[in-house]
């Protein structure tokens, strides 16, 4: 199939490396020229604005805006609102907030533009690993689309099939479901990325606790001196909290025992306060969710060791560099 990609950024770009491994054509984006430079090399066809790649692009024409969640993701979807015509398909695949979906899609409805909101999980590893992907909107631009879709996705892979499913059909185990209306692919990835938060802070405070039994004020006869490192891959192999945020834990201790490298401020991208303000708007409790995004907030005030070991995390599944 023939996609649009705005946005070549750590995923956009390697997005859009995926579907050309698998023979999809790709007009690419970006305002940054050397991007583009570096992917036509690789097979894609450039563009030098979005009235250039709209042009390129067969109808029924799919764009992917692949931005930062925000103004500069408002402002390129109402431009191209303003290109594309009756029966084309924006994809914003950024962490947009859902509320913003449901009034885009709400909007281009008039144009006869279809929208589809892609919640997009797999940060830099995502080229080899695939993208877990979330996805809400025109169900049949998402079916329309089930091609992109399957090649970006992980697939079934080496994993077992859950027990219990042996008879349900659906492209969840493939890694990508259709969620429902405009939104709900980013509903269900803004609180995927609000579990996240709760995920990463317990790794991190079980393992300050671990790291803090060494510490002096401990009895001597109390007082261990654990490899965090060897323990951290001692709980990949058979323990019932392995999971791949782990993984990226042993990374990061092998590579650095101590941590050295982070300053353990930690930034968070929005998705866990509006997870919040969702659960606050429903009436559900959220006290681990609550805590760790507050943990984030305390970060930039006072570093621990468990906040350097979020910041590793971040860096390791998402390339996310801590701010100066």
């Amino acid at each position: 199939m023939q996609l649009g990609m705005i946005g070549l950024g750590r995923m956009g770009g390697n997005i859009v490396r995926r579907l050309m491994r698998d023979h999809h054509e790709c007009v690419v984006f970006d305002a940054s020229t050397p991007a583009i430079s570096q992917l036509v090399g690789e097979g894609a066809t450039g563009s030098t604005d979005l009235a250039d790649l709209v042009s390129k692009l067969a109808h029924p024409r799919a764009v992917w805006v692949m931005l930062p969640a925000g103004e500069i993701t408002e402002h390129t979807v109402e431009a191209l609102s303003q290109i594309l015509e009756s029966g084309d398909i924006i994809i914003d695949g950024g962490n947009s907030n859902y509320q913003d979906d449901v009034r885009r899609a709400h909007a281009l409805e008039s144009k006869g533009i279809r929208y589809i909101d892609v919640g997009t999980s797999g940060g830099v590893w995502g080229l080899e690993r695939g993208y877990c992907m979330m996805i809400g909107g025109d169900q049949a631009a998402v079916q329309h689309l089930d091609p992109i879709f399957k090649t970006l996705a992980p697939g079934i892979g080496t994993i077992d099939k859950t027990p219990g499913r042996e008879n349900l059909h659906s492209t969840a185990e493939h890694g990508y479901l259709y969620t429902g209306p405009a939104g709900s692919g980013h509903f269900v990835k803004m609180v995927h990325n609000g579990i996240e938060y709760g995920l990463m802070q317990a790794y991190a405070e079980g393992l300050d606790i671990l790291k803090g039994v060494g510490q002096e004020s401990i009895p001597a006869e109390r007082r261990y001196d654990l490899n965090l490192a060897d323990i951290t891959e001692l709980w990949r192999r058979g323990s019932v909290v392995s999971s791949w945020l782990l993984d990226l834990s042993a990374i990061a201790l092998a590579e650095d025992p101590e941590l050295r490298s982070y300053s353990g401020f930690v930034q968070d991208s929005g998705e866990g306060r509006w997870t919040i303000m969702a659960a606050i708007e429903e009436a559900v409790p959220a006290d681990v969710l609550s805590a760790a995004l507050y943990a984030r907030f305390r970060s930039r005030q006072d570093h621990t060791f468990a906040e350097k070991l979020l910041s590793a995390m971040r860096k390791q599944f998402g390339g996310h560099k801590e701010p100066h």
